[in-house]
């Protein structure tokens, strides 16, 4: 099973008034990024230039699977600075990401090709963070009010334009975007080498063993349960409308105590890293 499909918010009355860093803030849970992560990664990847240009990139220092801590930090990191940085930190970090992905290219034997540069690409990937962060928000809280719904899908093109996505490619209503998603989620095939680095990646590989033992089921679980079915049955997972149940009680435990945190709280960590990647620009540090 699947979380409720939304209704459409495209019959809001007038244009929304638009969000800013200061009042988007109302609209985030970091708790999100914790819950959320790895099944994002996994959303990603399964375009598949996207996934052998991670896979067989030669930059190790910022593999999960090599620096598991750094790519938390450099990744959340990104989502906070689109998200609630302002117009310095935007172009600050974007020139650190650009000097990065300058040298991650799939190798010559590779089935596809990728350029970390290509708006398409970071298109699929900029939705696949604005839908999750969506999911997760109606599963815990509910449906949003339609016009700030409106206003935070129009917001939510920063996720991409924050790098090289054009702002004319983000689709022009949330409507839109599902139709964009839905079409394109069905194109998606996990291969076998791909499915098994996922499968690393899901049973927390990159830790050390009495991690992986602690909480690789746990981590396993709730990757199944943020992944889109089409992806499930990709990596031949499985999913009962009893998991389902369970983890709605879940998220609905953990949202009535979130949700009731003071601001400064309930964002993090994004305001952490936003200002961790402030001092580090201030030091002269690496971004990423």
């Amino acid at each position: 099973m699947t979380a409720p499909l939304r209704k459409s918010f495209d019959d809001a009355s007038g244009l929304p008034e638009p969000l800013t860093p200061e009042t988007v803030r109302a609209h985030i849970d970091g708790v999100a990024a914790f819950l959320g992560g790895a099944a994002n990664v996994i959303m990603q990847l399964s375009l598949k230039p996207v996934g052998y240009g991670v896979m067989e990139s030669d930059v190790r220092s910022g593999s999960v699977m090599v620096r598991p801590i750094k790519r938390l930090r450099t990744t959340l990191t990104y989502i906070a600075v689109a998200m609630i940085g302002n117009d310095e930190d935007r172009a600050a970090y974007r020139e650190a990401v650009n000097t990065s992905h300058r040298t991650v290219r799939t190798k010559p034997t590779s089935p596809v090709k990728y350029n970390a540069f290509d708006p398409k690409l970071q298109l699929w990937v900029a939705a696949c963070l604005y839908w999750g962060i969506d999911d997760l928000y109606h599963r815990m809280r509910g449906p949003m009010d339609p016009e700030v719904a409106a206003a935070f899908y129009q917001y939510g093109a920063r996720l991409g334009t924050t790098l090289q996505m054009r702002a004319e490619m983000w689709p022009p209503t949330r409507d839109a975007f599902y139709a964009y998603w839905e079409e394109t989620l069905a194109t998606r095939h996990i291969d076998e080498p791909t499915r098994a680095y996922f499968n690393a990646l899901t049973d927390l590989k990159m830790l050390p063993y009495p991690m992986q033992f602690l909480f690789g089921g746990l981590h396993r679980f709730i990757v199944t349960a943020l992944l889109p079915q089409h992806l499930r049955e990709e990596m031949g997972m499985t999913w009962t409308a009893r998991d389902e149940r369970f983890f709605g009680r879940l998220l609905r435990l953990i949202s009535a105590v979130w949700t009731r945190m003071p601001q400064v709280i309930r964002i993090f960590p994004y305001n952490f890293y936003l200002a961790d990647m402030r001092l580090r620009r201030r030091f002269g540090r690496p971004l990423v």
